[in-house]
């Protein structure tokens, strides 16, 4: 199992980048996520938790479902089902004001599950690429926040 996590600071406020961050639908704005769909609300709010949500990825299909949800500050996941298959332990996002913006940092522990090499085909190939895809979806949450005339997405 690896552990892998991602941070940034994002110039914005705490609250619109925690929602833009989790409307994953906002995600389709990184090159690298082909499809992203809200599969079933949430309690208390679309993303909240128990909420489903269907990604497909250049890196795989997933279907995620939210497990811990206080706004602005946290939110945690698992992926439930995949392809190519994995386990998936952890799925977090924390976020925390500081000077300049919003620090978020990405959290994710999973493996690949292919028998016999899991191990270090998640170490040498789906490590790299789920921490570009998670550095390039926070890219792109700050140029979307970064945008004049930009409206955060509805809670």
């Amino acid at each position: 199992m690896e552990t892998m996590t991602v941070e940034r600071v994002i110039n914005a406020p705490i609250d619109d980048v925690f929602d833009w961050l989790t409307t994953t639908t906002n995600y389709t704005a990184s090159p690298l996520v082909l499809r992203c769909r809200l599969a079933r609300r949430g309690s208390g709010a679309p993303y909240g938790v128990g909420a489903v949500r269907d990604h497909l990825w250049l890196i795989g299909w997933f279907s995620e479902r939210v497990t811990h949800y206080d706004p602005p500050y946290a939110t945690e996941y698992v992926v439930d089902r995949s392809l190519p298959p994995s386990r998936h332990e952890l799925g977090r996002m924390t976020f925390t004001e500081v000077e300049g913006g919003t620090r978020v940092q990405w959290t994710t522990r999973a493996e690949v599950s292919v028998p016999l090499i899991g191990g270090p085909l998640t170490r040498r190939f789906a490590r790299p690429v789920i921490t570009r895809t998670f550095r390039n979806i926070l890219d792109a949450a700050a140029v979307a926040l970064a945008a004049p005339g930009r409206t955060a997405p509805p809670r």
